[in-house]
């Protein structure tokens, strides 16, 4: 059941005036930016910091193409890049003290980028700072800033197969300079993990519903946990330790939200506490338990993984349209920004969590 002692609380909130698809805290700062698209399709970035009683909007740039996603996951942070993926399939990162024009612009797809991913900044972890972009035209391509236009990696459906629609990326397993592996999801279900050591296709599955988020509850640790959110209101949590040669991973399926769940984001301060964003408007605060064993041995005397349990901590109704995107700090725990399709940002506050 709901926990009474955890109180999720919506602290200041802001009316804009165009469609924010997300939201990132600028990392160690009071700020956060967001990305959009006003009503005649140019691209909102913008700027805000926290006041005593309000939020306040501190820069704000127009660009000629709508923005869909954003990630500071592969800048350092001296830099404090912010790399964007575009409705026309461009990726670019911005100085956001001087984003007249993008640091790095790449056209990266033919259609727009749903979802992006970096890794390999802010100081978290070893390898290369990479971006992970996924798109309507089907591919997944890796991006190494450092290096000119081609993608360091690619991948696309075989020849003779139906392209999907891409809806979610994640990086996972950077936990040497050589190992990473990026998780994707498509609109009929697929979840695909491509290892890119080895340049080969690691896990797949196929969970019926379109896969709207995704997310490893660290990026830069031996692979642990994955999360996969769906348009009919399930979500499955991977256990990605111990992979068995028929079985796959385990996973624990919850229902949240009665409607479509538009993505999750860990805690960065407990990798086994996460929210997720639902389209009626509200968040869902879970817990993940681990099983007594967290594999046994099957009668070939293989090892398989177990799934643990999860549980609802909390949930609060924020508006009345989907929650479209959601950060927490890092720097402060419980503090989180998130953005709905009611071109609402609202900086709320989760109490107690230390406790969890």
């Amino acid at each position: 059941g709901i926990n009474a002692e955890y109180g999720i609380i919506a602290h200041l909130e802001k009316s804009l005036d165009y469609t924010i698809f997300d939201v990132k805290w600028i990392p160690c700062s009071a700020r956060f930016v967001v990305v959009g698209s006003h009503a005649r399709g140019t691209g909102a970035l913008q700027i805000f910091e926290m006041g005593q009683k309000e939020l306040m909007l501190s820069k704000k740039y127009e660009k000629k193409d709508a923005f869909k996603c954003c990630t500071f996951g592969a800048t350092s942070l001296q830099d404090r890049h912010l790399a964007t993926g575009a409705f026309k399939g461009r990726m670019e990162t911005w100085d956001l003290e001087r984003a007249d024009a993008p640091v790095y612009s790449v056209k990266a797809h033919n259609e727009i980028i749903n979802c992006i991913d970096g890794v390999g900044g802010l100081g978290i972890g070893v390898g290369a700072p990479e971006i992970v972009t996924g798109s309507r035209d089907g591919t997944v391509k890796v991006w190494d800033v450092r290096q000119e236009k081609d993608p360091v990696a690619l991948m696309q459906p075989k020849e003779g197969e139906t392209k999907r629609d891409c809806w979610a990326v994640a990086f996972g397993n950077a936990y040497t300079e050589s190992e990473r592996v990026v998780a994707a999801g498509y609109d009929n279900g697929d979840v695909k993990m491509f290892d890119l050591r080895t340049m080969s296709v690691r896990w797949e599955t196929n969970i019926n519903n379109g896969i709207c988020g995704l997310q490893f509850d660290r990026r830069d640790i031996l692979m642990n946990k994955l999360v996969a959110t769906t348009l009919e209101s399930k979500f499955h949590t991977f256990d990605v330790r111990t992979h068995h040669k028929t079985q796959g991973y385990p996973s624990v399926v919850e229902k949240a939200h009665k409607s479509t769940i538009w993505g999750v984001r860990h805690l960065p301060q407990n990798r086994d506490v996460y929210m997720t964003l639902g389209g009626n408007g509200s968040i869902c605060l879970w817990k993940y338990n681990y099983p007594k064993d967290r594999t046994k041995t099957d009668s070939n005397g293989d090892d398989m993984g177990l799934a643990g349990t999860v549980e609802q901590v909390q949930n609060v109704v924020l508006g009345t349209q989907p929650i479209s995107g959601f950060d927490w700090s890092p720097d402060k725990e419980g503090l989180c920004v998130c953005s709905g399709f009611d071109q609402t940002v609202r900086v709320c506050i989760v109490t107690r969590l230390k406790s969890l």
